[in-house]
């Protein structure tokens, strides 16, 4: 797409993008009153790997019976949703989501900005920036990142401060997409102490945290002390687990995310890909709905 059209395009499509999102972000859970702690969480899926061999209308078409109504789109996966896709398949990929129930949240990039080689760090920089159009493209509200590992004879301090750079990079230039980047909790900096180095030099506002449920988060002080180095800076995506595996606590973070009164999306990212993954997705999102409910009733 030329500069040209493209800012022909951002006009026509800024605006509605931040008023879907704006609704989407607004609006209660049914049942739920509005002047209650985290009447605006919601339930959505990340397609890895459960969804990663779900072409683009299947996706859309579980996603709606499970009512799981929002997407992180992984690249690489069968919908197909990539950089590489003209402008016509764009406009029909939105086109597809805003026919649907399902709100396209937006793309799981696999950049990263830790690597000691500056032609790397250049090219994932240039990367990102190609998903965050795509993402602006499709009607997504932002792109997730990683940051992510340390390298050998390179001091920690200098990796930290390069990826604290590089995602202030990045996210100056969403801006002007309305774009959030989403700094996913992984690889080596996933201890939270960690991201939140990461986060005092990447102080750009429109960086935000995506929150990944690791075992890391229960190392000493504890899950509270280390959700909140970093809550005030949690982004509109946050990624869980199957709440019938009891290896994270899962109605402590749920307690913390309705007295932190989160607004945005829980989404599922799991591993193992089970016998019927729809159908088991329908089973996930009743058991998070009911965790949910008994986290805001502790809220009072």
């Amino acid at each position: 797409m030329s500069d040209v059209t493209r800012r022909d395009f951002l006009k026509t499509t800024v605006l509605t993008t931040a008023t879907a999102s704006a609704g989407v972000f607004g609006l209660t859970r049914p049942g739920y009153s509005q002047d209650k702690k985290g009447a605006d969480i919601r339930y959505g899926l990340v397609t890895y790997q459960w969804g990663k061999d779900w072409d683009l209308p299947t996706l859309l078409k579980n996603c709606e019976q499970a009512k799981v109504l929002g997407v992180e789109l992984r690249t690489t996966h069968k919908h197909g949703v990539e950089p590489s896709l003209t402008e016509a398949e764009r406009i029909a990929v939105r086109a597809k989501f805003e026919s649907s129930s399902v709100q396209m949240v937006g793309i799981g990039s696999n950049e990263r900005f830790d690597s000691p080689d500056p032609k790397v760090l250049e090219a994932s920089i240039e990367a990102t920036k190609r998903f965050i159009q795509l993402s602006h493209d499709v009607g997504g509200s932002g792109v997730k990142v990683k940051p992510d590992s340390f390298h050998k004879d390179v001091p920690r301090e200098k990796t930290i401060a390069q990826i604290g750079k590089a995602l202030n990079q990045v996210a100056e230039y969403a801006t002007g997409f309305g774009q959030q980047i989403r700094l996913e909790v992984h690889g080596q900096c996933a201890q939270l102490p960690t991201i939140k180095a990461i986060l005092d030099v990447a102080d750009h506002p429109n960086v935000a945290v995506c929150w990944n449920s690791n075992p890391q988060d229960l190392e000493a002080p504890g899950l509270e002390h280390n959700f909140n180095l970093v809550k005030n800076r949690l982004g509109q995506t946050t990624h869980i687990h199957r709440f019938d595996v009891k290896n994270y606590p899962w109605p402590e973070l749920l307690d913390l995310y309705v007295k932190a009164d989160y607004s945005g999306w829980m989404m599922l990212e799991e591993g193992e890909v089970p016998a019927d993954p729809a159908g088991e997705l329908i089973k996930q999102r009743e058991l998070f709905d009911q965790m949910l409910s008994e986290a805001r009733k502790r809220s009072g």
